[in-house]
């Protein structure tokens, strides 16, 4: 049996880490051991993690395997969309780099939630004030 060999990309978003692994195969996509349209309910959050695969326009020719943990359902979608544009670059560098970095998916989003100062309520709100 010959061992087909991956290809890895990293993803981040917020607080969100998607690992990624592309092969060559039938199109299946497995994250944290279960299928896409599992992990993912919404649409919306299909679409964005294989829409690298839309603009290059491989949707069925390759196998991918995440490990997503942090973050929410959306930060973890995009975070994945970002590691399989990685690897898709690995993979075919002239072919694809043009394409992905044209459409956004090679950006790493780089808004986090800013920290809670001492004396405010959150990041910037303030206590209400009562003058009496």
């Amino acid at each position: 049996m010959t061992e087909t060999t991956f290809t890895y990309g990293l993803g981040r978003r917020k607080r969100a880490v998607a690992r990624v692994r592309i092969r060559p195969g039938s199109g299946t996509t497995l994250v944290n051991g279960r299928e896409l349209s599992d992990y993912f309910p919404s649409k919306q959050w299909v679409r964005a993690a294989l829409k690298p695969l839309d603009v290059v326009e491989k949707l069925d020719h390759f196998d991918i395997i995440v490990n997503a943990h942090g973050g929410g359902l959306t930060g973890q979608s995009e975070a994945v969309a970002l590691g399989v544009a990685r690897a898709l670059v690995k993979i075919d560098h002239e072919s694809w780099y043009q394409p992905l970095r044209e459409a956004g998916q090679l950006t790493r989003d780089a808004r986090i939630v800013e920290r809670q100062k001492y004396g405010l309520r959150g990041a910037r709100r303030a206590f209400q004030f009562s003058k009496r």
